[in-house]
């Protein structure tokens, strides 16, 4: 047999390939159609044998599939605007223009050797401007639609490559060009508002035949799309004393979508990157534990900080936020797995129901309060009626991630927990009304006692009334529920007298009437309201049950 000349014969044949146009695509055709398509190489240099091998692939696919009587589409191009094709000629002493153009005819001649099936007629460069100016019409045209915006944030930064990367070219806290150490820095930068297709997208992903599911979920997580609740916790000043009217600057936001579990949260996290942190411990003993954890986690990519098995670090900041759900104040601490780009970049930590709370809570001696329990978890015949919270620590080896039955929380103990579970809706429901009617706090069991209890609300009325909620009968709540509303929710409801009826706005009432047999109240302080109030009152009244 005449021996194999690779020098002789490809060459030859690749010649004769490409005077017959056999990878070219006619666009009238009625074969069917295939398009097959690799990512575009940087061109950064010549093909390495990691080219060789990706490519191959896709090449082997392309022909199988036109040996089968397909049109094939199977183009390639240059991933070729952008720094690392910028730094690469840096490196080399090379104008960027020069040195790019230079390698991607090197690569090109590369691939032409290697026999691959491309149809060079719909041949792609990123930099010509021929390619980029689609690229300029598109973002023009999300934009006149509302969806980019423009906004800072903090990014990975090579101080010596000078540029941005992205979580996966962080490597131990390292720039996987220049083994540089990489910083984080706040940058403003335009983003895409991708969250409005979110739904979309992971739909889509079922018309994905044939896609590993391993790599359908890679995507589903990179879409990143979760359903849930923004609820609002009102940050306490340095004494721990809650500020009777709060303003914007004083509440912090969560996204969860757990809000069934609220009454088990028993410590609030805040990412390092959050510019309220240094606000936070600035001149107090607490500043240098905690902005050595910041100056620490910028070390590690957020994707590695929020990984599961990642070891956990935190640091209390010596502040407190009130629970909105139940009034109570809770510890504000940073920790380093919380990541700054998911949801608000705060957490209210329930270690009873996340492991990484959990892991956490142990760590640092904190609470663990179950507040969801299976009904064959032994603290379940003790708690399983229990409103008020009488266990704050559990002898689990893990957390209870799994739906449940909401236990330890008021009005809503017995009610099914878990995700989109009845629990979660009537607890969000509670703090929309809430909300609504201008509260920061939903009245729950056992806190409608005193303002200096805890109890934060919103509006003049609440204020007044130092937490307790004084309203007409005649403002729709009817008298035989008075009684059923005091011993479901420790909410007092007065039947009151004044010198004008409930629709004159202004009016002062000097004596309150306890009715239905509820514990009496001592000197009640003089107050006005009008109305709007009262029924706004009374609606939160038929929210809770009334």
């Amino acid at each position: 047999m005449k021996a194999y000349n690779p020098h002789e014969i490809e060459p030859r044949l690749q010649l004769a390939w490409e005077e017959a146009g056999l990878f070219c695509v006619p666009e009238n055709s009625d074969a069917p159609k295939k398009y097959v398509l690799e990512m575009f190489p940087y061109p950064s240099g010549d093909m390495h044998m990691g080219h060789a091998s990706n490519y191959t692939y896709g090449d082997v696919a392309a022909r199988y599939a036109k040996m089968q009587g397909f049109d094939v589409l199977h183009p390639m191009g240059w991933d070729a605007f952008g720094l690392p094709a910028e730094n690469a000629a840096v490196k080399h002493h090379s104008h960027p223009a020069i040195w790019t153009y230079q390698n991607i005819e090197t690569q090109r001649k590369s691939f032409t050797r290697m026999g691959f099936s491309y149809d060079w007629d719909r041949k792609v460069v990123a930099c010509d401007p021929e390619y980029y100016r689609w690229g300029q019409w598109i973002f023009l045209k999300f934009w006149e639609r509302g969806l980019v915006e423009r906004r800072n944030s903090p990014v990975n930064w090579c101080p010596s490559c000078a540029t941005v990367l992205a979580n996966e070219q962080v490597i131990e806290g390292r720039c996987w060009r220049c083994d540089s150490e990489v910083e984080k820095r706040d940058l403003t930068q335009w983003y895409y508002k991708i969250t409005d297709y979110a739904q979309e997208l992971l739909d889509d992903l079922d018309q994905l035949e044939g896609w590993p599911e391993r790599v359908k979920q890679q995507q589903a997580n990179w879409i990143g799309r979760s359903e849930g609740a923004n609820v609002d916790f009102i940050l306490c000043d340095s004494q721990g004393n809650a500020p009777a009217e709060p303003t914007e600057d004083d509440i912090i936001t969560v996204f969860t979508t757990r809000a069934d579990t609220l009454f088990g949260c028993s410590f609030f996290l805040l990412a390092p990157e959050s510019k309220l942190v240094p606000q936070l411990v600035a001149g107090t003993e607490y500043e240098q534990p905690v902005m050595e954890l910041v100056e620490a986690a910028k070390k590690v990519t957020a994707v590695q900080r929020a990984q599961g098995d990642h070891e956990k670090h935190g640091a209390f900041t010596g502040r407190y936020v009130v629970n909105p759900i139940n009034g109570e104040k809770v510890p504000v601490w940073v920790a380093d797995y919380i990541v700054a780009d998911y949801g608000t970049g705060a957490v209210m930590a329930v270690p009873c129901g996340d492991t990484r709370d959990f892991e956490f809570a142990r760590k640092y001696d904190l609470p663990i309060i179950p507040i969801i329990l299976s009904e064959d978890d032994p603290l379940y015949p003790s708690l399983k009626d229990e409103q008020n919270r009488v266990v704050t620590e559990v002898d689990w080896p893990e957390a209870y991630a799994a739906e449940g039955t909401l236990v330890q929380s008021g009005p809503y103990t017995g009610m099914t927990g878990g995700k989109h579970s009845e629990g979660e809706a009537a607890i969000v429901a509670a703090l929309e009304e809430a909300v609504r009617l201008g509260m920061r706090t939903v009245l729950t069991s056992g806190q409608a006692r005193s303002a200096a209890e805890g109890c934060q609300v919103l509006g003049e009325v609440f204020r007044r009334a130092a937490g307790r909620i004084h309203i007409m009968a005649g403002c729709g709540v009817k008298k035989e529920n008075i009684r059923a509303i005091y011993d479901r929710t420790g909410i007092r409801i007065f039947h009151t007298t004044g010198r004008k009826g409930p629709v004159d706005s202004g009016m002062r009432y000097r004596k309150a009437e306890v009715s239905m047999g509820l514990p009496s109240l001592s000197e009640y302080e003089l107050w006005q309201t009008d109305e709007e109030e009262f029924r706004a009152c009374a609606q939160l009244v038929h929210a809770l049950g009334g």
